[in-house]
């Protein structure tokens, strides 16, 4: 068990991996849910949109899951997944530990997830994580990590992770906030037998908000592979609601914004994975579309020039409802 062995040459698509955040629970903060999902947001129905995009990823030639304790029953719905495809071997499964769901399946909870990372949280969430995955957990991340996070400096905690390493599943993390890059830079100082205690970081990074670029360069070039989550801004860079020149980049390689905002991180050298959160086969099809995309020098500047300061960009983030 261990993400050592994801290949992003594998196939075509393989730097583009599914996260199941849109479709493991039936609020999240993302634009457009009312028209992306069923009017009627069951279990059932959510799982078997949830197979529905699991099997058109895999047949498109996506590697890489990404799941969490906190995404509803995305957990559930995956390992469910796995278990009625025994021969599909060649997927790599991540999850991460660290917040609770709350929500109790409904969209307009006052809150929907708390965080926590401590060791008891820990020792509880991998338990559940490993009786839904079992073996096919391969990388298990810490959610969400800012740099106040006891997770990088409380001894429980870090022996944990240590003991994960031991065993063969390979340990991440992923940030969140305006100080991610001093996040990712306190986990790079972080050892385990010589070299980084984590195999991978999780951030958010898109056109709106790259200020963990630098960062992120330094996590890659330790040896960390950079899993890049948010590519489109929780839908802001998508549809309708992208920017102006994105959508008239987008009309003249004859893509939708979305695989344009994708295209423009997977040309960083540093970035290794980069997540679709796609809640349709149309949105996924429509991501995957960044697999093949090659822009131009020109374009590429013209796309920094969307960046907005990082406290701008979470506060507007935070402002988002959960639909």
């Amino acid at each position: 068990m261990a993400f050592s062995r994801f290949s992003p040459d594998a196939t075509p698509a393989a730097r583009i991996g599914l996260g199941l955040a849109a479709v493991g629970r039936p609020g999240y903060i993302n634009l457009g849910r009312a028209a992306d999902l069923p009017a009627d947001r069951t279990v059932d129905a959510l799982r078997e949109r949830s197979h529905q995009l699991l099997d058109a990823a895999h047949a498109a030639g996506v590697r890489y899951l990404d799941t969490a304790r906190s995404y509803g029953r995305a957990e559930e719905f995956l390992a469910e997944w796995l278990r009625e495809r025994p021969a599909v071997r060649d997927v790599v499964v991540g999850s991460k530990w660290g917040y609770t769901y709350t929500a109790d399946w409904r969209s307009d909870a006052d809150t929907h997830e708390v965080k926590d990372h401590s060791a008891a949280t820990f020792d509880r969430q991998y338990a559940e994580s490993t009786a839904l995955l079992g073996d096919r957990l391969d990388l298990y991340q810490i959610h969400s990590v800012t740099p106040q996070s006891p997770a990088l400096t409380d001894p429980a905690v870090l022996e944990r992770l240590a003991g994960l390493r031991a065993a063969g599943v390979d340990v991440g993390l992923s940030t969140s906030g305006p100080a991610q890059a001093e996040a990712i830079r306190a986990a790079l100082a972080l050892r385990y037998e010589g070299g980084p205690l984590f195999r991978t970081v999780q951030s958010t990074f898109n056109v709106l908000e790259p200020s963990a670029g630098e960062a992120l360069a330094e996590a890659h070039a330790a040896g960390l592979t950079v899993i890049v989550k948010e590519g489109m801004a929780n839908g802001r860079l998508a549809g309708a609601a992208a920017p102006p020149v994105l959508r008239e980049i987008a009309g003249r390689y004859g893509t939708g914004p979305d695989a344009v905002a994708l295209a423009a991180v997977l040309h960083r050298p540093w970035a290794g994975i980069v997540l679709s959160g796609a809640a349709t086969v149309a949105q996924l099809t429509g991501n995957l579309a960044a697999a093949g995309l090659r822009l131009d020098s020109r374009d590429l500047a013209r796309l920094t020039e969307l960046a907005v300061p990082a406290q701008r960009y979470w506060a507007e983030r935070s402002a988002l409802p959960w639909s």
